[in-house]
């Protein structure tokens, strides 16, 4: 996470409340045998077979995703959404290229985003029989398919056999989805059944113009109770890491895609466990890819099933495939995802069927968004900022009691909660309206970091939203737009050393933690902004007429007071 936007949220939170305050295991252990979800295809494992132990350390069980030999014929498959390609050397996935998506990477724009990397292991297949394990990334298998396109579903098999095992997998294809359907048999297995390793690593291509972001996001994710994603970036890279299931999915993601493994359906068992082994490179600390290996066992009948989505964590997609599969794209930090989620879903809901109904560009939306919102609270920051004129009225009374008690701390608190009862103020009434727009800025800045919708969505000189302004100019404004706000709201109150300060130091600071933000975030804060200028105007003329009467009525009485006092003599 970045700690700019930490400091971000902390020095807004002052801006709001100050002015008003003042005023080694290497395989993975198999789940119980009978915790396996088993059909009428799919012979039960007898209850007294013992569950297996986990392979040997060999160099081959955890193998380097890296592989070093040409995949050989690769046969592609066009959907709706994607193509496809399957090799014939290993069976696995070499190719996943998303057509509504491109790729952003320096030197490979105007090609489609694909998600595979050269030497990936998604879908690579080890078997673990006994003490042995059967690398079948290496195995050539045979199909009588060829390049297709196909608007219905469509099943691919694939077979290999070395001495007594053949391998047969298919998969099936569907045209208006990302999900690839896996069904595995296998032959000779063996009464005590096996494990099925299945490759995940070394995690997705870059896709994106800003690679060190995208490699911040890289990492994978499990669903168990719950779901905790890990990034790459933050494994130790001296260890390999064994995580216990059983898992009902497990995935590998980058800031916008991502590819899981899905064992939920009906017939398919359980994920036992994931080994990941950090792969940093030379002369680096931090890795930004692992091998990654999802374990699921293999019953005595040979046969196995999953589901294989690879493609863009749009949230609607990810929340139809249920079992909570689209918390596969965290909002938020842990700890604090349960508030930040919530608004993040709704704010990314909003802005989409403003998006999609309203026929709007995003920049415009956003625009209408910032509007929307100082709308609809307006009448809290209208209370909000009387309470602070009333704060700023009893001052006066409120430095004498604190002058005549400050010895008794107990009477001065007394004194003061009796001052504030007896013109109905409340001194926090000022702080918390204004910060309700705060949760919709946090959930905000994770929308621009996560939202598939958002990546590449130009607006008049800005590229893409999710990125940056090159030209710095919206930062600029967004800066500029709070000096002004802060300036306004100064106007008619007493000079105050620390509130001068915080005019010109707080929006230079904000300016500068926000250069490399997200554009579509700094346009939203400064059309915010912007937009709260008329009521801020109002309130600063209000409070300046009621100082003028206020001190007119002060003139008054001494000049009455000045007369009574010369009749008298």
């Amino acid at each position: 996470m970045d700690r700019r936007f930490i400091w971000a949220m902390a020095l807004m939170t002052l801006i709001v409340m100050v002015p008003s305050l003042l005023m080694k295991k290497p395989p993975v252990v198999p789940v119980p045998a009978d915790s396996v979800a088993t059909t009428a295809t799919i012979a039960p494992a007898p209850e007294a077979a013992p569950a297996l132990a986990p392979p040997p350390p060999a160099a081959d069980a955890q193998p380097d995703p890296a592989l070093d030999a040409a995949p050989g014929d690769t046969v592609l498959v066009h959907t709706a959404l994607a193509t496809y390609g399957i090799a014939t050397r290993g069976a696995r996935l070499v190719t996943a290229e998303l057509t509504e998506y491109g790729d952003q990477a320096p030197g490979a724009k105007g090609r489609a985003a694909n998600l595979t990397p050269p030497g990936s292991a998604l879908m690579g297949l080890r078997l673990v029989l006994g003490a042995d394990t059967l690398r079948l990334d290496d195995w050539n298998f045979t199909t009588t398919a060829a390049e297709m396109s196909t608007d219905v579903a469509k099943t691919i098999d694939f077979t290999a056999t070395r001495g007594e095992v053949t391998v047969t997998l298919a998969y099936t294809f569907r045209p208006n989805t990302y999900q690839i359907g896996v069904v595995g048999s296998v032959t000779g297995v063996g009464p005590n059944g096996g494990l099925v390793l299945v490759g995940m690593g070394p995690g997705l291509a870059n896709t994106e113009a800003n690679l060190a972001e995208n490699e911040r996001a890289m990492g994978y994710v499990t669903k168990a109770q719950g779901t905790k994603f890990k990034a790459f970036q933050s494994l130790d890279t001296a260890e390999v890491a064994t995580v216990s299931g059983p898992f009902e999915w497990v995935a590998i993601k980058s800031k916008y895609f991502v590819a899981a493994v899905l064992a939920f359906e009906p017939g398919a068992a359980p994920i036992g466990g994931l080994t990941v082994r950090p792969l940093p490179e030379p002369g680096q600390k931090k890795a930004h890819r692992a091998a990654v290996w999802a374990s699921m066992l293999l019953p005595a009948a040979g046969e196995f099933r999953y589901e294989l989505y690879a493609g863009p964590m749009e949230h609607p997609r990810l929340a139809r495939v249920g079992h909570d599969f689209d918390d596969v794209n965290p909002y938020g930090w842990p700890g604090f995802r349960t508030i930040i989620r919530p608004v993040a879903v709704a704010v990314r809901w909003m802005l989409v069927w403003m998006h999609t109904n309203l026929h709007l560009a995003y920049g415009m939306v956003l625009v209408l968004f910032g509007i929307l919102v100082r709308l609809i609270l307006w009448p809290l920051n209208q209370k909000a900022m009387r309470s602070s004129m009333a704060m700023q009225a009893i001052q006066p009374e409120l430095k004498a009691i604190q002058d005549k008690y400050k010895e008794d701390p107990k009477r001065l608190q007394q004194e003061m909660f009796k001052l504030y009862k007896e013109h109905g103020v409340n001194p926090l009434g000022g702080c918390w309206p204004m910060m309700l727009p705060m949760p919709v800025l946090l959930a905000l800045f994770f929308v621009f970091q996560n939202t598939i919708e958002l990546r590449g969505q130009a607006f008049l000189w800005l590229p893409d939203l999710a990125r940056p302004d090159p030209l710095y100019i919206i930062p600029l404004i967004m800066g500029l737009s709070m000096f002004g706000l802060t300036r306004m709201g100064q106007r008619g109150l007493p000079p105050n050393p620390q509130m001068k300060m915080m005019m010109y130091v707080m929006p230079v600071m904000m300016t500068v933690l926000f250069l490399n933000f997200a554009s579509g975030l700094n346009l939203y804060y400064a059309v915010s902004n912007l937009a709260s200028i008329p009521q801020q105007w109002l309130i600063s003329e209000e409070r300046m007429k009621l100082m003028a009467l206020r001190n007119g009525g002060g003139e008054k009485k001494q000049d009455a007071t000045k007369q009574q006092a010369s009749k008298k003599k």
